[in-house]
């Protein structure tokens, strides 16, 4: 079939937020294709200058370097680039490490659910394969396993099997929703930015690729990030379940999630201290004492399989950004000139 003349295609923006990258940039940019219309190479305070490197050496008209005074982090990066991209006339903005370990031929493929229509945001899945797994180095492996599951719970996503990959798609109506000085501006900006996601009721999908693991030296320090990581996530989920539950609506869902924390922690608690007094006194507790201690636990942990049960299924399954580009239009139109 062939499409009408006036068909127009929404175009692909590129964010590349750069840290101590270096010359590697430079090919990286060439092998991007032709299907992205803008780049916009984040220069983020780089000790290499990666910026005047790319501004000296790199003669794409698409990109544009964006340098940064300061170092404020790659989230900081990624939202100076999307600020410049909702300037352009593009309709999906893809956000690319510059380290290379994303190939830049699955730009087409990473864009297209939400250029589809089908989701609002889409991240690359290192974990589709076990191939590709099993090539992840192993304290990488590890520490996005531990990661992966404190994501889900801040942010509701819980189909999702690689949260925390930073090779992303997103919609520029959706984009221009989000509070971006408001995301964390490090390192856990990926994972903030799942949290606002849901906020919005945005669809998320993955899709499949390949990280390639080479010489490069990560600036993610496990050791550094465990604390920070925890306290970000833990600190989303409490804003999650109070503003989803409490706050947007109510439901039976709330009360399971309300009684479930105060049964396990009586059962818990209560039956630890008999237990401590049983052995240190070698009276057998009670039937009576035993039931008063598990019926509650066993209570407890019902009503919170229940709640998480309702939680999986919540998770959002249909794109807003039809709905939010309908609104702009009809915002446009019957807005006076």
């Amino acid at each position: 079939m062939t499409l009408p003349s006036t068909t127009v295609f929404p175009s692909v923006a590129v964010v590349i937020p750069c840290h101590r990258v270096g010359p590697s940039i430079l090919s990286l940019l060439a092998r991007i294709g032709p299907d992205v219309d803008s780049i916009f190479v984040v220069d983020d305070a780089c000790p290499l200058q990666t910026g005047e490197l790319v501004r000296k050496q790199c003669t794409d008209p698409r990109v544009t370097v964006l340098v940064h005074a300061r170092n404020g982090g790659v989230g900081a990066a990624v939202a100076t680039g999307y600020r410049a991209a909702l300037d352009t006339a593009a309709g999906v903005i893809v956000k690319l490490d510059g380290d290379g370990q994303m190939d830049p031929a699955l730009i087409s493929r990473l864009a297209a659910p939400v250029l589809a229509g089908e989701a609002d945001y889409a991240k690359g899945n290192r974990f589709y394969s076990l191939r590709d797994a099993t090539s992840m180095p192993a304290l990488r492996l590890i520490g996005n396993a531990g990661l992966s599951l404190l994501t889900k719970l801040a942010s509701g996503y819980w189909q999702l099997v690689d949260p925390t990959n930073g090779f992303t798609a997103i919609h520029r109506d959706v984009l221009s929703e989000l509070p971006l000085e408001r995301i964390a501006p490090r390192y856990f900006f990926e994972s903030d930015m799942l949290y606002q996601l849901n906020q919005l009721r945005a669809c998320i999908v993955e899709v499949p690729m390949r990280a390639v693991y080479g010489s490069e030296t990560s600036g993610l320090n496990p050791a550094h990030s465990v604390v920070p990581f925890l306290a970000g996530n833990m600190y989303n989920t409490a804003r999650r379940l109070i503003y989803s539950y409490f706050v947007r609506g109510f439901s039976l869902a709330s009360l399971a999630l309300v009684a479930a924390g105060p049964l396990l922690m009586f059962g818990i608690v209560f039956g630890s201290w008999q237990w401590w007094l049983s052995a240190h006194s070698g009276v057998a507790a009670t039937a009576g004492t035993v039931m008063l201690a598990a019926l509650p636990a066993v209570i407890g942990m019902q009503l919170l399989l229940s709640w998480l049960n309702f939680d999986v299924a919540a998770e959002p399954r249909l794109a807003i950004h039809p709905r939010l580009a309908s609104r702009r239009r009809i915002a446009e139109t019957t807005t006076p000139t």
